[in-house]
């Protein structure tokens, strides 16, 4: 048995077929028949046929002529987090409004990965970077950006590299959400975060020390080695078991909370009476819990909208860097007050409800 592969049409068939010249079709594809002087009709008639006959152009053709491929590589902590599955698809949405596309991938915080994902990028010469860095890409990023293309990062930084970045003042978000239960009336206020030391992660706890230093409170700090999510339940299990008299936790991340909400279910706690409860980062679930969880939510659609609005203008302008300069965006959060995080005797505001 045979079968047949139907042969891809190219450019010069569409112009032999049309008794044209290449050039012609090629303006018409490429919506400049009016200034090339191309006459309705024949632009017409190019591409009615294009369409007859179901022509695709060769991106990889083209992107090797005009030297820009128009895809954007994306690289994110963890697409599956609901933070930064929201920010890629504003990105991505925004993006292809503006004629690019976006391919995106997960790095896991894994320097190795996240190093492998750029160099596949770096292979199939996407035009920019939009990079949520893991520690360790310094090398990496200093590369792309001497080959003159641009870079920008978001949720954190690199402290050691000049480059273009979106972050959110987690320092302020945090010291809010600290004040707000000591105005509240709890006292011994622990603060569950990861191991980590890069520039977002160490903000938060920043503002957390801060707020208790200023009231002379004690810091109860508990680093959870998230490099083996198997034993993230049982560390939270032992240090709330172990630390009795707290009688409030903020989670420096919204996936730390929801372990942190499976331990508080699984001691029988209740929350705010015996735990009172802040999260950073919103999730749907927070708003469905009961009671609701309060969250230190960061803008996505604001996030979105600086990190391609400043991509897209490095984009414009990355043959003449004279006209660039580096940016930085430092956005606030929102404090959102439920009923995880106020004494029963308090009203809680019917909006926030």
């Amino acid at each position: 048995m045979s079968s047949k592969v139907k042969k891809r049409t190219l450019i010069h068939d569409i112009a032999r077929h049309l008794d044209v010249s290449i050039a012609t079709v090629s303006l018409v594809l490429n919506g400049k028949a009016k200034q090339s002087r191309i006459s309705d009709a024949l632009a017409q008639r190019v591409l009615a046929y294009v369409e007859e006959v179901g022509y695709k152009p060769n991106h990889l053709a083209k992107s090797l002529r005009t030297g820009k491929t128009h895809v954007i590589g994306l690289v994110v902590e963890d697409i599956s987090n609901p933070f930064f599955a929201t920010v890629a698809w504003l990105i991505e949405k925004q993006a292809f409004e503006r004629g690019y596309r976006i391919i995106y991938c997960s790095t896991d915080n894994d320097t190795t990965k996240a190093k492998e994902l750029i160099s596949m990028f770096q292979d199939r010469h996407v035009d920019g970077y939009i990079i949520v860095p893991s520690e360790g890409l310094e090398d990496q990023i200093s590369t792309i950006l001497h080959e003159n293309i641009p870079v920008v990062l978001f949720d954190r930084y690199l402290p050691e590299l000049t480059t273009n970045y979106i972050v959110v003042d987690g320092a302020k978000g945090m010291y809010e959400a600290t004040q707000h239960l000591l105005e509240q009336g709890f006292n011994n206020i622990a603060f569950v975060t990861t191991g980590s030391t890069q520039t977002q992660m160490e903000a938060r706890l920043e503002g957390y020390v801060q707020a208790l230093q200023e009231h002379g409170r004690p810091q109860r700090i508990k680093r959870v080695d998230t490099t083996h999510p198997e034993n993230i339940l049982e560390e939270i299990h032992s240090f709330i078991r172990e630390n009795r008299d707290c009688d409030a936790i903020i989670f420096s991340t919204n996936y730390l909370s929801i372990y942190g909400l499976e331990v508080i279910t699984q001691q029988k706690l209740r929350i705010p009476e015996d735990l009172a409860i802040v999260s950073y980062d919103d999730h749907d679930l927070f708003r469905l819990y009961t009671p609701a969880i309060t969250v230190i939510a960061q803008p996505v659609e604001n996030i979105a909208k600086n990190v391609i609005d400043i991509l897209l203008n490095e984009l414009k302008h990355h043959n003449d860097r004279q006209t660039t300069t580096q940016q930085t965006v430092v956005l606030p959060t929102s404090l959102i007050v439920r009923q995880s995080s106020v004494r029963s005797e308090v009203q809680l505001p019917e909006a926030t409800k």
